[in-house]
């Protein structure tokens, strides 16, 4: 693996940096926080005629068919930018779809995903916000030709703006149940989402389901393998956006400690100032090194749970370093909300509290350390057991 990029994905870094730099500027970001959408619609339609929704995604229903790595570079870009739009939420299920759903699944919903016509979300953390597959419980069980889904789903992201939502959820009787996952019309009858709050101020939902009916055909996949990539996508792709918004905060603040002057010189020629400076440059490339790592695992089909726990769990704790180093270099002014500084600490902030907390996913690498049988060899590690996935 590689992780330095070659020039076709040099072109595509720089390609959608540009596009972001002009159009997805703080005052964007600021009008999109008080929209009732919580997302920029004019910059999505844009976003998505570009093609940036299908890079990924297979040619056959209009994607342009890239690895994966592609699709990570982007991220890292819209987090660079903080650009106030729904890619996160509606890319995460469209990849799982595209990998395990059937093909009448793929025809009916991809193109509709790649031209932007069509939102989707996916709802997995229940209360307490505990970010592993034993702590689903939502029930479904078969009526006739219908899956019936009760239950609760907190922190659901864009589930108000979504057409479609891949929900995970329980089969079977309490003794021998089974996760799978179905997408669920957000219009269905039975659904109540409540808007939350979140410090990022996008849109999150707090969705309730009761005695929910949806088609037994829109389930996807058969097995644990669904749930298990719709957890590396999201954990992998929220990394992207960490690292890409800690690096820019970083740059804007490097830049003002050099020009902010105090006792005749600027601040930024201060031995203390220039420590922390390193240690957010060591945090940032860090924390892209482990996530490319880990999604270059998933392109190539190789197990990536732990290399995506270990680039969540060290982006969670150092982008958020990064963050709140930059409000200190920015002084008391970068407390204020009208700074645009505080558009960056705010995302990153959120960001690193979904997809798996620190330490959910320190467990996880701690199991498959200490809990598997032979011997430790770092850097042959293994696709831990259901039980401990965060």
């Amino acid at each position: 693996m590689n992780v330095l990029l070659d020039d076709d994905e040099e072109l595509i870094k720089s390609s959608a940096g540009e596009f972001l730099l002009a159009e997805a500027t703080p005052e964007v970001v600021r009008a999109a926080e008080i929209d009732p959408l919580r997302y920029a619609k004019a910059l999505w339609d844009k976003f998505a005629g570009l093609g940036w929704l299908g890079i990924s995604l297979p040619e056959a229903y209009g994607g342009q068919g890239l690895p994966l790595s592609y699709t990570g570079l982007v991220f890292e870009e819209l987090g660079r930018h903080i650009a106030p739009l729904p890619v996160h939420a509606t890319l995460v299920p469209a990849l799982v779809i595209a990998k395990h759903a059937s093909e009448s699944q793929k025809q009916a919903l991809l193109p509709s995903v790649i031209d932007g016509s069509l939102m989707l979300s996916w709802a997995l953390q229940e209360q307490g916000g505990r970010w592993a597959t034993d702590a689903v419980h939502m029930q479904g069980r078969m009526e006739g030709d219908h899956v019936v889904l009760n239950g609760t789903k907190h922190f659901v992201d864009n589930f108000g703006n979504a057409d479609k939502c891949l929900v995970v959820f329980r089969m079977g009787s309490a003794g021998n149940s089974s996760l799978r996952a179905i997408l669920v019309d957000t219009h269905s009858q039975g659904i109540q989402a409540e808007e939350l709050v979140p410090t990022s101020k996008d849109r999150e939902d707090l969705v309730r389901f009761e005695n929910v009916r949806v088609p037994k055909e829109n389930l996807v996949g058969q097995n644990m393998a669904v749930i298990s990539d719709l957890m590396d996508y999201a954990a992998a792709f929220y990394t992207c956006l960490m690292e890409g918004a800690a690096r820019r905060a970083m740059e804007v603040s490097v830049a003002y400690v050099n020009e902010r002057e105090a006792f005749g010189q600027s601040i930024g020629a201060f031995q203390a100032i220039q420590h922390m400076a390193a240690d957010m440059l060591n945090g940032v490339d860090g924390t892209q090194l482990l996530m490319r790592e880990a999604i270059w695992h998933m392109s190539q089909g190789l197990p990536a749970r732990v290399e995506v726990a270990q680039a969540k769990s060290f982006g969670n704790v150092k982008c958020m370093m990064v963050a709140r180093c930059c409000q200190q270099l920015h002084g008391g002014i970068g407390f204020i909300l009208d700074t645009d500084i505080n558009l960056w600490y705010r995302r990153v902030a959120s960001w690193s509290m979904r997809a798996g907390t620190t330490y959910e996913h320190r467990q996880l690498i701690a199991s498959s350390l200490l809990d598997m049988p032979g011997k430790v060899r770092l850097g042959m590690l293994q696709t831990v057991h259901e039980s401990t996935l965060a």
